[in-house]
């Protein structure tokens, strides 16, 4: 993924986030916000033939801690043209080899119930439920609940 990618990646964001069931967040953020707060190693594009971005996945760190160097939450979207295409699972796979490479040795993600594509994708590639996060916030007036997953590294530890 690279700046060239950005008004893409946004786009493909916001419509994540218009069709309700992928993030709390309700407004795409600015480019420069998203870009200071994923990881630059750890981000990835699918691309069609002409460059159009199919898809976008990358990780934040989710302490500044040391004790927590090895865990990031993850993010993948992919744009609605392209999905069923194994897009999304190119994208974590990639996503977790950079991880591993890296020393990374947990990538968790919270994922709506509702939400059952991504949830079989993530058990695809190695994900476990690890519990529910009930009633954890309010999104669009009503109480929303998350599967918190992750995915330990056989390869780091």
């Amino acid at each position: 993924m690279a700046a060239l990618h950005r008004d893409q990646v946004i786009a493909i964001y916001q419509a994540g986030i218009d069709e309700g069931d992928a993030t709390f967040e309700t407004t795409a953020p600015t480019w420069e916000r998203f870009d200071a707060g994923r990881l630059p190693g750890h981000r990835f594009v699918a691309l069609d033939r002409d460059g159009r971005v199919l898809g976008w996945a990358a990780v934040s760190r989710v302490s500044d801690r040391p004790v927590y160097a090895g865990v990031v939450e993850h993010s993948v979207y992919v744009h609605a043209d392209a999905r069923g295409r194994g897009v999304a699972s190119a994208l974590l796979k990639a996503l977790i080899a950079s991880t591993e490479a890296a020393g990374i040795w947990t990538v968790q993600s919270s994922v709506f119930p509702e939400n059952t594509a991504s949830l079989a994708l993530h058990e695809r590639t190695g994900f476990r439920v690890i519990g529910v996060r009930e009633r954890v916030a309010r999104h669009h007036g009503r109480w929303r609940d998350t599967v918190l997953l992750e995915r330990r590294s056989d390869a780091v530890g």
